[in-house]
């Protein structure tokens, strides 16, 4: 298969995707990213103050501030702890604005292999008999190349960053790095969708990622779509995850095209 037959296949199963979760009442799955939502904003923001009061303890007890009397006291007290919380909270934005999208993969896992199972069958008649250890297999698998391809993601970002302090090709990689790393993101955002039908196939890693590898092209525009949700100023993250469910609908019914193609049984 060509390279724009794949991605036509990835744009038309997108829109596709769209009209399918209506049309067979698939609708009530938007449900999960609301909850999804809630959970992750409230985590978050907890953990993030439990671990900002935790630091900042072990700061002012260090330094003697949190018995101190003096003149100004009060104000350098809370001039650290304010700081603190202030780097903390740009921490926690990066952390999500860099794997966020792989944050939304694994704890949708459960909801994604159920719903991309579904969709074949309701496309393709195939019936798959409900199992809690097939299911378990899925969310598994998609759990572990979430972080497979997260890893992968940032050894290269890694990279990048290194060769970005380096005189002369520094400032040159410095440029195209950012439109390289959106590309490597949506390729492995459109593995992860896509790989949940090849598990049903009893693919195993290494042939699902030669399959995927042969139709690069689809798996980006699946996972570039969801890539530019998480781009999104201040709601990226928080939308990324209804994304998620339209992509993963769009991957289900790419792959029975890609299966039909090369004659995949």
């Amino acid at each position: 298969m060509g390279i724009s037959k794949d991605i036509g296949i990835g744009f038309s199963t997108y829109g596709k995707a769209i009209s399918f979760i209506f049309r067979h009442n698939l609708w009530w799955f938007f449900a999960f990213p609301i909850l999804f939502n809630i959970i992750i904003f409230w985590t978050g923001i907890e953990f993030k103050e439990y671990i900002t009061e935790i630091i900042n303890t072990k700061i002012l007890g260090a330094t003697g501030l949190d018995t101190a009397d003096f003149f100004l006291s009060d104000f350098l007290k809370g001039t650290v702890s304010w700081i603190i919380g202030i780097s903390f909270s740009i921490i926690f934005f990066f952390v999500f604005t860099y794997f966020g999208g792989y944050i939304v993969l694994i704890a949708m896992s459960p909801i994604l292999a159920y719903l991309s199972e579904k969709t074949e069958k309701i496309y393709t008649g195939k019936d798959y008999p409900l199992s809690a250890e097939q299911l378990m297999r899925d969310i598994f698998r998609g759990i572990l190349i979430a972080i497979r391809n997260m890893s992968i993601e940032f050894a290269y970002m890694l990279a990048l960053l290194i060769i970005g302090f380096m005189p002369f090709i520094g400032w040159f990689f410095s440029i195209i790095g950012s439109f390289f790393l959106f590309f490597v993101s949506s390729y492995f955002y459109g593995f992860s969708f896509m790989d949940y039908s090849n598990e049903r196939k009893r693919l195993n890693i290494s042939k699902s990622v030669q399959l995927i590898r042969a139709h690069k092209s689809l798996a980006i525009v699946n996972g570039g779509i969801f890539s530019l949700s998480l781009i999104i100023p201040f709601c990226g993250v928080s939308l990324s995850g209804f994304f998620a469910i339209v992509s993963v609908v769009a991957a289900s019914l790419a792959m029975t095209e890609v299966y039909q193609i090369d004659n995949i049984k």
